[in-house]
């Protein structure tokens, strides 16, 4: 029987302070009766025989003298089994599809446990996303973390649910699954993820966990645990490849920047706790595969730069832990094409890794820089040309400039429903090759131009 406390100090927003208290942890669940009402919350702090309490949802009309607290003595949980696929769930893991409740093989932890780092297998598999900007110059590869930098109005929600509804590892008897979460989002964004995996059938091979803008800020740390939770349990003990796509993270760092205020620490950096660093560490180094362990994570976290600054906190620490980012363009977005991916500062650091003979073509490699390198040039000529006029571009450089917008037209631009095989990304490529002189084809190796490149007509 847990001890029941009646000893409420004081409640400051989403935060009560209880005394009197004995063998109480971090991070323990805590149950608090109010008349018939019950409400749950966490511990968030124990100092000698006081407990700080984040209360999940809040404090309104609480009573400081008639509030029993009890202290569960385990932390949060979440119950898994394969039944979780093609279900959603909110951020604290309750069904909220009018479905069942799922009854468990195993309850873990949320928190996770680390992965021995000398158990990480290195990433070296492809993961198909059927998006050219991806696969064919930033790849995506098996274990990896690969964080997608947008910015407010652009389109990453659609992005998000397209990558989670076409995104597959290459051979035939992969188990695949994605594991969705999403913070903060409001309830329209919701729905348009729900229905869009409905209506593709995606949902049958999905796992969503859904916060709203509306629900309390504690909810918003634990919806990636839940996920992650969910997905290790996938990966690591059905020998599942996991997808897990975290969107918004700023909403993340938002709540919890949040609840560091009301806990009166000392802020950082912009207001956001001194702990950021960590906390998102904690996050995104859930991603990997083990060794001896069929199963892999692999991780899109989704995050919209306040003022499109790339050195806000957020971007900024995500980059350090990340494994390179996609970052989406106001330009292109603004020219129309969707998805606008900026493809020359996006980067993945182990797309080398994922690539090449027996993983996707062998001529991957040198078509990706010689792409990068001709559509760089084609940039630079049109720039150019906006301070000089047309005329002082050189014939060379007006084919380049040619180049460039027709990357961006036929190569970055796809359709919503529009999901390219690794072979039709690379004829794409290929084709967009011959707008320039085969001289100037200098990253390519002849052979590979000799079997690939189109013969004028």
């Amino acid at each position: 029987m847990h001890k029941e406390y009646r000893t409420v100090k004081e409640v400051v927003g989403p935060l009560m302070l209880v005394d009197q208290v004995t063998e109480v942890k971090y991070g323990e669940l805590v149950e608090i009766e109010v008349g018939k009402e019950i409400r749950h919350g966490q511990v968030l702090e124990a100092n000698g025989d006081k407990a700080l309490v984040q209360l999940f949802e809040g404090s309104t009309g609480l009573n400081l003298f008639g509030s029993k607290v009890r202290f569960l003595g385990r932390s949060m949980q979440i119950g898994v089994s394969p039944d979780v696929l093609g279900r959603v769930f909110d951020g604290m893991g309750r069904p909220k599809d009018n479905g069942p409740e799922i009854i468990p093989d195993r309850r873990v932890d949320v928190n996770g446990s680390p992965i021995n780092p000398y158990k990480r297998d290195y990433p070296s598999q492809f993961i198909q996303t059927g998006i050219s900007a991806i696969d064919g110059l930033n790849t995506l590869v098996r274990g990896q973390k690969l964080p997608i930098f947008s910015a407010s109005g652009l389109p990453h929600a659609q992005l998000a649910a397209q990558i989670a509804r076409q995104a597959k590892v290459l051979g035939d008897d992969e188990k695949f699954a994605v594991v969705f979460g999403a913070m903060g989002i409001t309830f329209e964004e919701a729905e348009y993820f729900i229905g869009d995996f409905r209506r593709t059938g995606a949902i049958e091979r999905a796992v969503l966990f859904m916060n709203l803008a509306n629900d309390p800020a504690i909810e918003r740390i634990s919806t990636p645990r839940m996920a992650l939770s969910v997905a290790e349990y996938l990966a690591f003990d059905l020998d599942m490849h996991v997808l897990v796509i975290l969107t918004d993270m700023t909403n993340y760092a938002e709540a919890l920047r949040e609840i560091s205020a009301a806990r009166r620490e000392v802020p950082g950096r912009r207001g956001y706790p001194g702990y950021l660093y960590t906390d998102l560490a904690t996050i995104y180094e859930r991603a990997g595969r083990i060794k001896g362990k069929k199963g892999s994570i692999t991780q899109i976290p989704i995050l919209s730069m306040p003022e499109d600054d790339k050195t806000h906190p957020i971007p900024d620490l995500t980059g350090y832990i990340t494994e390179g980012q996609i970052i989406l363009s106001r330009e292109l977005h603004r020219k129309g094409i969707y998805p606008p991916i900026d493809v020359l500062p996006s980067l993945s650091r182990l797309k080398d890794k994922g690539i090449g003979q027996g993983k996707t073509r062998e001529d991957h490699a040198d078509t990706m820089n010689q792409l990068f390198a001709a559509y760089a040039r084609g940039k630079e000529a049109k720039d150019l040309a906006v301070i000089l006029g047309e005329a002082a571009l050189t014939e060379l450089d007006k084919k380049f400039a040619k180049f460039a917008d027709a990357f961006e037209d036929r190569y970055v631009r796809q359709g919503f429903e529009e999901n390219r095989s690794i072979e039709e990304t690379l004829r794409i490529g290929w084709e967009l090759l011959t707008l320039i002189p085969r001289s100037e084809l200098k990253r390519i190796r002849e052979e590979y131009i000799e079997k690939y490149l189109p013969k004028a007509e």
